[in-house]
C-alpha cells in the first residue's frame, strides 16, 4: 500500500465527494431502523437521483413484472440492499463530470461492470449481488479521479494506450508513480465504504492472494475482475473489443472455477441485459 498516496488522498480538499443523498441512505440502512417511507423521503430530496433510481428500477435487468411508479414501492419490491446500490450508482454518476467522451466511456464501462458483476455473483453465488454491483461500479473510479485532478496527464496515458496498443495499466506506469487501482481504493476508503470494497478494488487486476486471505474477499475480487473482462471482451467503454480474452482461463475465472460454457452463458446474459437497458443506465 502506498502510504504517501493514501495520505495525499485522505487530506485532499479538491477530490470529488460522493453526494450527500447516498451518504444519508447508507447511514439509514446501516442503522437497522430504516423504513421505506424514510428512505423514500431522503432519496426524493435529490430529484435527479430519485428520477434515475425509478428509471433503473423499471429496467428489465431487475425483472419486475409490474411498473414501479413510486420510490416507496421501489424500496418494498427491490429491498433496502438493492436500493442502496441504485442510489449510490445514481448519485456517483455526478462524479463523472465534465461529461465529455472520456467521462462517457469511463461511466459506461463502470456501470456495465457493475451489471456484469451482479450477474456473475448471482450465477456463481460467489459473492453478495449488491456488494458485487458496487465493486464493479467502483473498480475504475481511480481513473476518473486521476482525470479530474489532472486531465492533461490522464489524456497522455490514454494517448499511449491508443497509439501504442497497450493496456491502461501498462501506459500509466510511464506517467504516474502509482496506479488507478491504488487511487480508487483510497478514494473508496475516504468515502467510508466497507473495507472489503477497498481491498477488492485494489486487487482487481493483480488478484495476488494467499491461502490465508479471506475467501469472501478473494471471491468478490475475482467477480469484479471477471466483470471488467466481460466489458473489455465486448468493447464496452473502450475503442475496440478484446475478443481474444479467455474468460474461463483467466485468473479470475480459475478462482471462481467457471467453465467455458458457464462463462459464455453469463457473457450472453450480460450482453443482452446491457443492450436492453443501456439507455437507462447511461442517460
Amino acid at each position: 500500500m502506498n502510504k504517501e498516496l493514501e495520505t495525499a488522498i485522505m487530506t485532499a480538499a479538491d477530490l470529488p465527494t460522493i453526494p450527500i443523498v447516498a451518504i444519508k441512505v447508507m447511514e439509514l440502512i446501516e442503522s437497522d431502523s430504516a423504513t421505506a417511507e424514510e428512505l423514500a423521503k431522503i432519496v426524493s430530496s435529490d430529484p435527479a437521483v430519485a428520477a434515475r433510481v425509478l428509471k433503473i428500477s423499471n429496467s428489465s435487468f431487475y425483472g419486475c413484472r409490474r411498473q414501479i411508479q413510486t420510490l416507496s414501492s421501489a424500496i418494498v419490491i427491490l429491498g433496502f440492499s438493492t436500493l442502496r446500490s441504485l442510489v449510490v450508482a445514481a448519485s456517483v454518476k455526478q462524479v463523472y463530470k465534465p461529461y465529455g467522451l472520456t467521462e462517457k466511456m469511463l461511466w459506461e464501462h463502470s456501470f456495465a461492470a457493475g451489471l456484469a458483476a451482479r450477474i456473475i455473483a448471482r450465477r456463481t453465488r460467489a459473492a453478495n449481488e449488491e456488494e458485487a454491483f458496487l465493486a464493479g461500479l467502483f473498480h475504475d473510479i481511480g481513473k476518473i479521479i486521476m482525470n479530474t485532478l489532472d486531465r492533461d496527464k490522464f489524456q497522455e496515458v490514454m494517448q499511449h494506450c491508443y497509439n501504442e496498443g497497450i493496456s491502461f495499466g501498462q501506459a500509466e506506469k510511464g506517467v504516474y508513480p502509482f496506479t488507478h487501482d491504488e487511487v480508487g481504493a483510497y478514494v473508496i476508503r475516504k468515502w467510508n465504504f466497507p473495507e472489503i470494497l477497498t481491498a477488492a478494488i485494489l486487487q482487481h487486476h493483480q488478484l495476488d492472494f494467499s491461502e490465508l486471505d479471506d475467501p469472501a474477499l478473494i471471491n468478490l475480487t475475482a467477480v469484479t475482475s471477471l466483470a471488467d473482462q466481460f466489458c473489455l471482451k465486448l468493447g464496452i467503454g473502450i475503442r475496440e473489443p478484446q475478443e481474444e480474452i479467455d474468460l474461463a482461463g483467466s485468473k479470475a475465472g480459475q478462482l471462481l472455477k467457471i467453465t467455458e460454457e458457464n462463462a459464455a452463458g453469463m457473457l450472453e446474459a450480460f450482453d443482452k441485459a446491457f443492450a436492453e437497458d443501456k439507455a437507462l443506465f447511461t442517460s
